[in-house]
């Protein structure tokens, strides 16, 4: 009998049970964390602990009756609070007052009878689900019309997307994010649309702890969409300018030539013959291909077709030229930039070509006058 008492165990084994699931604990709220003793027992003399990732670390302390402060980690000081109104039964429960996105994670509920002990783990999720979501429109540039979703205290960090009205998915241009003092996810999703096919947008976040889900809508006018007919706009006023000041010379040069033609001495093939070196008058009967590509006409046309070609690979080549994200606050500014100086040096352009061509044009006449 006394060998049998010694083998004995000097406390009752037991079980501990915690709750069941993920506990979703709401930012700056209040979460309660049970744990129950298996069989019921009184657990009062008891050692009760609650910790996070150590043993030496408790999150809540108590030990023969009385709950130990001394002990616990700083951040949870005047911020946990044991009840034991059921302790007699031996469950007791954790409460957590304002919960923070640190208090994220598992919960280990230690009970400790003499030499023998037990624990249950209890996962935490704090969660935290924004209400203000801000829609912003940038002012329209030649790159397209930057539509912009701002949205800020989510925990964990949402899933962002934008849809149309039709509720497809359309591919953000970009998505980036920062944490608060909090810990709490600010977010920040930019569209870049270069048609007005999508003309009502939908900034939607989707808390993927709760399924909860917060959207916000915004319909866009065709007015916003003006840089293609703006640039367009810009060439056929370059075209234009190009063509007055470029062919009426040509223009009137031919003429010129045409008119000392007809005043022509009968020796006809000689001075073909001495013009083709130089340049050729129009309706001579000079048959060298390279005098007849000097015709004044012909010039002034080949003049336009390579300014024109030199301005269009200049705004296509300053349009497609990506030096700053979409996401970067000085996009709008860096495309503003471009712009101007797209159209700075297309005025300079056609300045120095219309003052190339006025030089050109005018030696040619006098030239061919003396000749």
């Amino acid at each position: 009998m006394l060998l049998l008492q010694m083998a004995a165990p000097s406390s009752e084994q037991f079980t501990v049970t915690g709750l069941q699931g993920p506990i979703l604990a709401p930012f700056g709220g209040i979460v309660e964390l049970s744990c129950q003793l298996s069989p019921p027992q009184n657990a009062e003399h008891m050692e009760i602990r609650w910790f996070r990732d150590r043993y030496t670390q408790p999150v809540h302390l108590y030990n023969n009756g009385k709950d130990l402060h001394v002990e616990t980690i700083s951040r949870y000081v005047e911020r946990t609070e044991l009840l034991k109104e059921a302790i007699r039964e031996g469950k007791v429960t954790l409460r957590i007052l304002n919960v923070s996105v640190d208090d994220h994670g598992q919960y280990h509920c230690f009970f400790k009878d003499g030499d023998f002990d037990e624990e249950a783990i209890t996962e935490v999720k704090v969660t935290a689900t924004s209400l203000g979501i801000q829609i912003l429109v940038h002012p329209p540039n030649t790159k397209g019309l930057l539509v912009e979703c701002n949205t800020g205290g989510w925990f964990p960090q949402p899933q962002m997307e934008w849809r149309d009205s039709e509720g497809e998915i359309i591919p953000p241009t970009s998505i980036s994010h920062s944490q608060d003092t909090d810990k709490l996810f600010n977010m920040k999703m930019t569209l870049l649309l270069k048609t007005s096919s999508h003309r009502n947008v939908t900034c939607c976040l989707r808390n993927p702890v709760t399924d909860q889900e917060e959207r916000t809508s915004i319909v866009l006018s065709d007015q916003l969409f003006p840089w293609n007919f703006i640039w367009r706009l810009i060439l056929g006023i370059i075209l234009g300018l190009l063509v007055i000041f470029i062919m009426v010379p040509s223009v009137d040069l031919y003429r010129r030539l045409k008119k000392l033609q007809q005043k022509g001495s009968r020796a006809r093939s000689s001075v073909c013959s001495r013009v083709c070196t130089k340049d050729c008058l129009p309706n001579t009967g000079c048959t060298d291909c390279s005098c007849k590509m000097r015709n004044p006409v012909v010039v002034g046309l080949i003049i336009i077709a390579l300014s024109v070609g030199v301005i269009t690979s200049l705004i296509s080549f300053l349009h497609h030229k990506s030096r700053v994200p979409a996401s970067d606050p000085h996009f709008q500014l860096d495309t503003m930039w471009l712009e101007d100086i797209t159209v700075i040096l297309c005025v300079l352009t056609v300045f120095i070509t219309m003052i190339i061509s006025f030089i050109y044009f005018r030696f040619r006449g006098k030239w061919d006058g003396k000749g």
